[in-house]
């Protein structure tokens, strides 16, 4: 007995049941997918031949629609609904999340009036009450501003991408990564100019102290050259004095004694 293996791609046992899905069945399975909970990209599902089948017969609606889950915006599907089949709740709360992500995209700050315009919601309340479930769903994540009527985004998922957009990205991603490298190289000529600058430093302080120690050796060996320390000297000098000094008063004392003597 196989046991049921859970990738965490929801998608997967879609794309696994497309393989033996055609005509009205592979449509059936483009229904269930637009309305599964936690499923909000769906390139593998196109790129599958039954699928792919679709788009050459009269369920090519059903095609385009989920093309439109995969790039587009619920505002396309508004001003082309002749083109797609008529969206259940679920599907259209599921394409009015994906177009918030694709707004978030642009800028981390959507006014509340782009937002409206964009899923074809008149009601405040109602747009909140999308973004919440969105956040839930952890699709899209953020501040409901009501003070400033905006939605602030700190994260969203990523949507598929067309094949034709993946050039447009790498050469985006080029770019970045010549940015990089030059800033890099400045920081690294930076630090190889402010090394060079303290080991310049470093060198002008040994020459100083070279010729420092060079004049002290040419003043000791001059003849009479002194090279005591003037604190030194300064000691010295009062010692000498205080020497002076002891012997002038023994020198008093002596004569007094003397007098006293001849005296007697």
């Amino acid at each position: 007995m196989s046991e049921k293996v859970n990738t965490g791609n929801p998608l997967e046992q879609f794309v696994l049941l497309a393989k033996n899905a055609k005509g009205a069945a592979a449509v059936e399975l483009v229904k269930q997918v637009l309305e599964a909970p936690g499923v909000f990209v769906f390139g593998e599902l196109l790129d599958s031949p039954n699928i792919q089948d679709l788009d050459n017969t009269p369920n090519a609606p059903y095609f385009r629609l989920l093309n439109l889950f995969a790039y587009g915006t619920y505002k396309k599907f508004i001003e082309n609904k002749t083109d797609y089949p008529e969206l259940s709740a679920a599907m259209q709360k599921k394409l009015r999340l994906l177009t918030v992500v694709s707004l978030a995209t642009e800028t981390k700050l959507i006014p509340y009036t782009r937002l409206q315009e964009e899923l074809d919601l008149e009601n405040v309340r109602d747009l909140e009450d999308l973004v919440i479930e969105g956040a839930s769903a952890g699709v899209v994540l953020g501040k409901l501003d009501q003070k400033n009527s905006h939605f602030e985004v700190d994260f969203f998922i990523g949507r598929d991408l067309r094949k034709v957009d993946v050039g447009n990205i790498v050469n985006v991603l080029g770019s970045w990564t010549d940015t990089c490298d030059s800033i890099l190289l400045n920081i690294e000529n930076q630090v190889d100019r402010l090394n060079k600058e303290k080991q310049k430093q470093k060198d002008h302080k040994f020459g100083l102290e070279a010729k420092i120690n060079e004049v002290k050796a040419q003043i000791k060996n001059q003849p009479g050259g002194d090279c005591e320390d003037p604190d030194s000297r300064m000691e010295t000098e009062r010692s000498d004095r205080r020497d002076k000094k002891s012997t002038k008063g023994k020198g008093l004392r002596g004569s007094s004694k003397g007098s006293f003597w001849q005296s007697k």
